[in-house]
């Protein structure tokens, strides 16, 4: 129950190799070229119906490049033949999947790609590669006036011979219209007023289609004096300037005068100040600049205006005289706030990605996460370190709190809640085929040892916390918006959804989302809830499920809040959101218990399992999820609530746990909050001293539940505390425990927790972390990165032992392949300035700015930031979903849920998405897809490693 973004990667064993006659495969060739060296990356795709189980590539290159070293494979050169074999990890290629593997060279004078690809001896081919497309009009932030045509064009280029057939544009997923021939054009006049993102799509005669990078506009009801960027920053003694120019084509000369409405007086308009636009230019962009004086900070609004036009605001924030990496957060922050660019839906409320088509945790780019939210706090607590302005980070909280954390009427039958009996027991299983579950009332379950003071403390029996999951545009059409209950397709606010419920093998692409407010209006007789639990009878119920690192993110944003308005002066300000993520921490603290609150430590068996009494069945770790439900009857009289077992390194937030027990302004109001978390801040350390290999990564986790049903571990399985280690807990599909971005999250907040503290055990870990991570980095002259992505492990630890830790020699990891994924990196960069800031230690320093640095320089976007990423999992689309024999429904949409559903069967509306004839493509036999996403977490973990690189390093 995780609202993460993982990256799918495909993974296979085996070392025989096929039969050569067999082989059918394309290999394509891509390189980062500085001059005096390069790294290739290769993908090999399977472009035939039988397996490859055992590959060897080999190519000859016409130059002198010669080879460096290799990765994701074994690499050597004789003369100007390249072999490359198999790893151990990725020998099996499955039909119409691609493997990655690559290398860096040097060499001089020509480079020149090479074209004799071989697998297995075999010739390939290169994947056909998709027509190249570009949305030329119109610009990025450009606004119109309603009525007003808004004109689109694009150019196509297609590969391999084939010729572009058309070119479709669309607004976000809507189709506008179709041109045949070049130069490829549309005009469009029925534009509603607001923020719309466009896409041309080319498709070529072999039947391959690509997309553009989406351009974001905006549409204004009547006349409009447009400027960008709508956030500046200038630093002290220096200028700055935006541009202006009008929205729609004047009768006679128009005059823009440009002002400060308010703020820094230090901030002066100095060029610009007045601008005439006449019908024939009033679309040429021309400058209004901004000087800073020598001394001081802060923020001032300029508006620029004109008769009968709505006016232009720019937000401009005087810096530093140094502060070259907070101008740079605040253009970040500038792409991602503004309403043109899609990030937001029209409620304010950040969106998983811009991009619609994209499978991870969430099934479609246009659900959020409680991820998301949290990450919106974070930015904003920057913006107001960086500005000043409070208001925004305020504003976030409550947007939160009005969309994300179910409200009274979402909740209404907590009042019926016995803490005596929390909730009835039902087995976890390996396989979502082994479901719906028994309930089985008669195992021993423990009680709720906090629901009485968190009543008393907060005077109401409802929970204080985010659910994780949300269908933003209600796309699948349960309209369980905040307080609703089915309200069905026609309704067009956020909805509440829920996945994930049938094991630890049930990946994304096997879920049944349902709704949270469960009615029986939609899936089969009883709803979707006997595809879960089995019962005599069934009842429409509620139920929400919590991500707790989202909610200590969100604890984690308030603390930075608080010390920030405070130096400058400004702490009142934000005292009363502050006050609340006290509140979100005291109910994070139903994270710490066995999921059916049962004694910790050595629980073997669910009937022999002894149940808990009191807080010996709080572990005091952040485990996967706790949830929360209830009868829809109010009259019915009953409510449940049960933790989660299994705790993940990934998921450990020393820092938040360190703010509850040690900050004054976010003490829990609660009997024993404080104390509760003054006891996970100690267990936590621990919990990373025990679970960190031989050579310095963080391993999987532990699980006082083991298969999720008390069952007896393996035997000699190492222990903490009495819960058993698990390498990969609680999801296998991919393995819960492969992915680097989990590294970097954990760490960077031990990271801060040590920057704040000085504290001796995360320093210990963050030293060995920090030498293991930075040896496994490489950042090339010309900025270009990898980073771990797929972590392979080996071994276990050694049983905890507080007095005397283990070295945990036997538990060892390897990096199995590489990333330059940005979002990843800017958490990592994240993690080595604290450490840095804090330890002194100058390599870790110079690594972070150099991160930071080669995204800044190679892959910004219109956007943000951001690089390719191919995407083979995609080929899921068909994959099954199980659904018992029998059992029969209906999605909202009318899509039938049967034995015979598949993840897209269910998901009918993907194949109105622009993007949608990609995974047709693949599906059919062709080439992986590649898309460019602009993910809200990735973008918020770069512009907030800019903005604390700023304030610890600069």
């Amino acid at each position: 129950m995780a609202a993460l973004a993982l990256p799918l990667t495909m993974l296979g064993t085996g070392s025989t190799p096929a039969q050569a006659a067999a082989v059918q495969c394309g290999v394509d060739y891509e390189t980062n070229d500085w001059g005096s060296g390069f790294t290739a990356e290769l993908t090999i795709t399977n472009r035939g119906t039988e397996t490859i189980s055992g590959w060897t590539l080999t190519y000859d290159y016409t130059g002198n490049q010669r080879l460096s070293s290799g990765w994701s494979g074994t690499w050597a050169q004789s003369g100007r033949t390249v072999t490359v074999k198999n790893a151990s990890w990725n020998g099996t290629i499955a039909a119409n999947a691609a493997v990655t593997t690559g290398a860096q060279f040097t060499y001089s004078g020509t480079n020149a790609a090479p074209t004799n690809f071989a697998i297995n001896g075999t010739p390939c081919t290169g994947a056909h590669q998709p027509p190249v497309t570009v949305l030329t009009s119109p610009a990025a932030g450009a606004v119109y006036t309603q009525g007003d045509a808004v004109p689109l064009a694009a150019t196509a280029a297609a590969a391999d011979g084939a010729s572009v057939t058309r070119v479709e544009f669309y607004d976000d997923t809507r189709l506008l219209g179709t041109d045949t021939s070049a130069p490829y054009s549309l005009s469009v006049s029925d534009l509603s007023v607001g923020s719309h993102s466009l896409v041309a799509k080319a498709y070529d005669s072999l039947g391959a289609s690509g997309d553009s990078t989406p351009v974001g506009i905006t549409v204004a009801s009547g006349p409009a004096v447009v400027a960008a960027p709508s956030q500046l920053g200038v630093q002290s003694g220096q200028s700055g300037s935006y541009e202006v120019k009008l929205s729609t084509r004047p009768a006679s000369n128009v005059t823009v005068t440009t002002t400060r409405a308010s703020g820094n007086t230090g901030l002066t308009v100095s060029g610009g100040g007045s601008l005439t636009f006449t019908p024939s230019n009033w679309n040429t962009a021309q400058r209004v600049t901004i000087a800073a004086n020598s001394s001081g900070t802060g923020t001032a609004v300029f508006d620029s205006a004109a008769t009968g036009h709505a006016k232009a605001s720019v937000t401009v924030t005087q810096l530093g005289a140094q502060s070259e990496y907070d101008g740079r957060f605040l253009e970040l922050y500038g792409q991602i706030t503004d309403p043109a660019n899609g990030y937001f839906s029209p409620e304010g409320i950040p969106y998983h990605s811009v991009e619609t088509l994209i499978v991870e945790a969430p099934d479609h780019g246009h659900e959020t996460t409680s991820e998301a939210y949290s990450y919106l706090l974070w930015l904003q607590a920057m913006y107001g370190k960086v500005t000043g302005d409070w208001s925004r980070f305020n504003g976030a909280w409550e947007l939160m709190e009005k969309y994300m954390i179910p409200t009274h009427a979402d909740q209404p039958t907590n009042s019926s809640y016995n803490a005596s009996k929390p909730a009835t027991y039902a087995s976890e299983y390996d396989t979502p085929n082994e479901y719906p579950s028994q309930l089985d009332g008669a195992v021993p379950v423990g009680p709720d040892p906090i629901a009485a003071e968190l009543r008393s403390a907060y005077g109401t029996d409802d929970v204080y916390g985010m659910h994780w999951l949300q269908d933003v545009d209600n796309v699948y059409g349960y309209g369980n918006s905040p307080g609703k209950c089915e309200a069905g397709p026609s309704d067009t606010g956020p909805s509440y959804i829920n996945t994930f419920q049938r094991g630890p093998q049930e990946s994304v692409w096997e879920t049944i989302p349902h709704p949270t407010c469960d009615a029986f209006k939609y899936g089969g007789r009883n709803g979707y809830q006997d595809l879960f639990t089995r019962d005599a009878s069934y009842a429409k119920q509620w139920k929400y499920t919590n991500a707790p690192d989202a909610d200590a993110r969100a604890v984690q944003a308030a603390y930075w809040a608080d010390v920030w308005a405070k130096q400058q002066g400004k702490g009142g300000e934000v005292s009363g959101t502050v006050s609340k993520a006290a509140k979100m921490g005291d109910y994070l603290r139903y994270a710490m218990y066995d999921k059916y609150f049962k004694k910790i430590g050595n629980c073997v068996g669910p009937t022999t399992c002894p149940a808990g009494t009191g807080k010996d069945s709080s572990h005091y770790l952040l485990s996967w999820y706790y949830a929360w439900g209830g009868a829809v009857d109010t009259s019915a009289g009953w409510a449940w609530r049960i933790g989660s077992s299994h705790a993940h390194s990934g998921y450990q937030n020393p820092f938040a746990a360190y703010a509850l027990s040690q900050y004054a302004a976010l003490k829990p109001k609660s009997a024993t909050g404080q104390a509760d978390w003054a006891k996970s801040l100690e267990r936590q350390i621990e919990f990373y001293r025990w679970l960190q290999s031989d050579e310095g990564a963080i391993a999987g986790g532990a699980t006082n539940s083991w298969a999720g049903r008390y069952a007896t571990p393996p035997a000699g399985k190492p222990t903490f505390h009495g819960m058993y280690y698990d390498e990969k807990p609680v999801y296998h599909d991919p393995p819960s425990n492969q992915w680097f971005g989990f590294q970097a999250w954990s760490m960077e907040r031990v990271a801060e927790y040590y920057q704040q503290s000085g504290n001796a055990g995360a320093k210990a870990v963050l030293d060995k972390w920090v030498d293991w991570a930075l040896s496994e980095t490489t950042v090339n002259p010309d900025g270009t990165f990898r980073i771990p992505s797929t972590l392979q492990w080996s071994g276990a630890p050694d049983t905890w032992n507080a007095a005397n830790p283990g070295a945990n020699s036997g538990l060892h990891v390897t990096v199995a392949d590489y990333t330059n994924d940005v979002g990843v990196a800017g958490s990592y960069a994240k993690t080595l300035t604290y450490y840095a800031d804090r330890s002194g230690d100058t390599e870790a320093a110079r690594v972070a700015k150099a991160l930071l640095d080669g995204m800044w320089e190679n892959h910004r976007t219109d956007l943000g930031i951001s690089v390719p990423e191919t995407r083979a999992d995609y080929n899921r689309f068909d994959d099954p979903v199980y659904v018992p024999s029998g059992w029969t429904g209906t999605m909202p949409n009318g899509d039938v849920i049967d034995s015979s559903s598949t993840f897209e069967s269910i998901r009918s509306f993907y194949q109105d998405d622009p993007a949608w004839s990609k995974i047709e493509s693949y599906l059919a036999g062709g080439a992986a897809p590649t898309f460019t996403y602009h993910r809200f977490w990735a973008q918020v973990d770069i512009a907030t490693a800019m903005g604390s690189y700023a304030e610890l390093l600069e």
